[in-house]
């Protein structure tokens, strides 16, 4: 998101006669892992009295990293936050949080039911400690036990190691992308999303080809089926905008080592030699 860019949509809709009254920013994008400069989306939400909501629900655990949570400055200005768990930490499926600066139990007074078959007031019990009513889903698992769980076992610092590890082995993937025949980066990441193609050697040095990009796009679908096939690997891959077919490896493993990042390259070397 560009903030100028922002601004200008927003006043183009006030002139309109539309009401603005939601930003929602992101923090670790699905495909490239991109974040959002929070800071500046802050301060024009600021200036125009909206909502400003953060999806850090990939990107929000980098929060636990002293080297990398620069990535999230401004998030502590945000009115709500989405963050997962689950995802870069590795918390046990499903593990979700719904952040919020409100304090006036906002959940509740938005999706209470106050059902009296299943919320009676007159328990022998403090009611206010059912939390039923308090959430969209009424009943589910309580997802904040197994992040409790897991931050009692590893501690602060355990959690950071995780995530420092990841960024450590991402850009260890990147480094390695780059020095081999036939890997194309997509983007520098600045997370743990690598995207790249594999050029394979029928299509090197034809880059001026009219059906180059064309044929490109073919190659990532071939090769998840030959991985698949042959049970080596599983990577993951799509379009993005007007870039064909590309891999996206999201390091986010806390058991991957450098040694896992060399086989999936020299994997993909394999696989790709006859295309």
């Amino acid at each position: 998101m560009i903030p100028e860019d922002l601004e200008r949509q927003i006043s183009l809709a006030e002139a309109e006669g539309a009401v603005p009254f939601l930003v929602s920013a992101t923090s670790g994008t699905t495909v490239l892992g991109a974040f959002d400069p929070l800071e500046a989306i802050a301060d024009v939400c600021q200036r125009h009295g909206l909502w400003m909501h953060v999806d850090a629900a990939w990107g929000g655990s980098v929060l636990l990293s002293q080297t990398h949570r620069h990535l999230l400055d401004g998030i502590q200005r945000a009115d709500s936050v989405a963050w997962n768990p689950h995802k870069l930490l590795t918390t046990g499926l499903q593990c979700s949080a719904l952040l919020l600066q409100d304090t006036s139990n906002l959940l509740k007074r938005c999706h209470g039911s106050q059902a009296s078959y299943l919320f009676q007031q007159d328990k022998f019990y403090d009611v206010t400690l059912d939390t039923g009513d308090k959430v969209v889903q009424c009943g589910r698992r309580v997802d904040c036990l197994k992040l409790w769980l897991m931050w009692k076992a590893q501690g602060g610092q355990g959690l950071e190691r995780r995530v420092d590890q990841d960024f450590a082995l991402a850009r260890y993937l990147v480094e390695e992308i780059k020095k081999r025949e036939g890997f194309v980066l997509v983007m520098e990441p600045e997370f743990v999303n690598v995207c790249f193609w594999f050029v394979p050697p029928s299509l090197r040095g034809k880059q001026e080809s009219p059906d180059y990009s064309e044929r490109l796009a073919k190659v990532a679908p071939i090769l998840k089926e030959r991985m698949v096939k042959e049970g080596s690997m599983m990577i993951g891959y799509q379009p993005h905008g007007t870039r064909g077919n590309f891999f996206r490896v999201v390091v986010a493993n806390p058991a991957l080592t450098r040694a896992d990042m060399d086989f999936l390259l020299n994997e993909l070397e394999r696989l790709g030699q006859d295309l």
